[in-house]
C-alpha cells in the first residue's frame, strides 16, 4: 500500500502528538501527592502505563508515517 505524501505527513504529526504531550503529564502525575506512598501507587502505575503505551504508539506512527513519505517519492 502507497501512501500520500499528505498522508504520510498526517501520520508523521499524529505520531508527535503524543511524544510531545505525554512527557509533560508524567511529570505531573510524578509530583502528585498521590503517586507515592511507601512506593508507587496504583495511580502512578495506571498513568505511567498509559502515557508509556500512548507515546510507544505515537513513535510507530513517526516511523510509519516517515517509511510512507520515502516510498511515496513525489
Amino acid at each position: 500500500m502507497v501512501f500520500t505524501r499528505r498522508a504520510a505527513a498526517f501520520m508523521v504529526l499524529a505520531g508527535l502528538w503524543p511524544l510531545l504531550v505525554w512527557p509533560n503529564f508524567v511529570r505531573v502525575v510524578a509530583t502528585d501527592e498521590r503517586a507515592f506512598d511507601a512506593g508507587p501507587t496504583a495511580y502512578l502505575v495506571v498513568h505511567v502505563t498509559l502515557a508509556a503505551v500512548s507515546m510507544s504508539l505515537g513513535l510507530a506512527l513517526v516511523v510509519l508515517g516517515v517509511r510512507a513519505w520515502r516510498r511515496s517519492g513525489g
